[in-house]
């Protein structure tokens, strides 16, 4: 059998990628004042720019948005000019990357919004747990139920944000409906617990998510627009019912939109399970497919030759190892990320992970 479909290129809207390793999105903390990318962020981007796609990093598209702190912001004009520094960098080394949109609707608290106002969300739940604040961990907080006449406007800023995209040079978006955050709450029963049009049955539960996709639509191709699902994920207290109807329903919506591509974070990273079926998530999207979770070189060499997946996203190994795609083709050994360093700080556990070559790669 044929081990090369991932060093194969693959086409997504008008992008063709070199190969089918992708750069998932991953929260490093490590944005600068007024959570706008800097040169380190730059530094760190670029020297990843031989995956077939980056997945930038969460971004929030609007000041409601934000969870955590040092995370990066594409709302405002500093944070597009930080973005430019990261895409330049990227494109300077023969990269591609799109920027992931961020709303996390009630995952933050009252100390990172506006004014110390409560966080929104489709109804008023408090998250079991804590999170993450400049103090340190905090109870979450009970949020605000959204008004039915505000939740057009939070659609309206996805396309905002994504037009500053856009702007700062990346090659599209992906719009962030996974792991618990503001389009996922509105997509489970477990969270969303409204009696409008935005909630109840399954089709309402699927409307704010609907309008974003059209509203971004409105402004940014549609091949170059993905959309992020995590079907039974479970973080951030997140859940639902009957995860496989529900997510079929979403991918089969998604794909009256012609997408670049449809990114599925495959099982529960909380708990290790995957009992989904996901051919069935994949089928009913009709498009280019992203599968993510857990993935080896080898099970993503086998779930590209059994076309289970179109590409394959990888976090933590890209983390440790930024030229993962030269140490894949040569099949040579990986190096661990240190997790003590996943979350903020400075240079260390960020860009000085070694090269096979002993460099740096910038």
């Amino acid at each position: 059998m044929s081990r090369d479909l991932l060093f194969s290129p693959f086409t997504i809207g008008s992008l063709t990628l070199p190969n089918r390793v992708v750069m998932a999105p991953l929260t490093r903390n490590r944005a600068g004042l007024g959570n706008t990318p800097h040169a380190l962020n730059a530094e760190y981007y670029a020297q990843r720019a031989t995956a077939g796609l980056i997945i930038s990093e969460a971004s929030q598209i609007s000041p409601q948005g934000v969870g955590y702190p040092g995370t990066p912001g594409i709302h405002s004009a500093d944070q597009v000019a930080g973005w430019q520094r990261v895409t330049g960098a990227v494109h300077k080394h023969g990269g591609r990357i799109f920027l992931q949109l961020w709303h996390v609707g009630r995952v933050s608290h009252p100390s990172l919004q506006p004014r110390g106002e409560k966080p929104v969300a489709p109804s008023a739940i408090a998250p079991h747990g804590d999170t993450f604040t400049a103090d340190g961990m905090a109870p979450f907080e009970t949020p605000r139920a959204l008004g039915s006449e505000e939740i057009p406007y939070i659609a309206a800023q996805y396309a905002q944000a994504a037009e500053h995209a856009m702007e700062a040079g990346f090659d599209g978006v992906e719009i962030h409906a996974a792991n618990g955050y503001l389009i996922d709450q509105f997509l489970r029963d477990g969270t969303n617990e409204r009696s409008d049009h935005y909630g109840g049955g399954l089709e309402n539960r699927l409307r704010f998510l609907t309008e974003v996709v059209a509203s971004v639509l409105d402004v940014v191709a549609a091949g170059k627009v993905g959309v992020r699902i995590s079907p039974e994920n479970t973080f951030n207290d997140i859940r639902d019912s009957d995860p496989q109807t529900t997510f079929d329903a979403v991918a089969k919506m998604l794909g009256g939109f012609s997408l670049a591509y449809l990114h599925v974070v495959e099982g529960d990273f909380v708990s290790g399970e995957k009992t989904l079926d996901y051919t069935r998530i994949k089928k009913s999207f009709g498009g280019p497919y992203i599968a993510n979770a857990g993935y080896t070189k080898e099970l993503a060499e086998k779930s590209l030759q059994e076309g289970t997946a179109d590409l394959v996203s990888f976090g933590a190994l890209y983390i440790a190892n930024p030229d993962l795609v030269a140490r894949f083709e040569k099949s040579a050994p990986l190096a661990r990320p240190d997790e003590s360093t996943y979350y903020g700080g400075d240079a260390k556990g960020y860009t000085d992970y070694p090269f096979l070559d002993g460099g740096k790669g910038v």
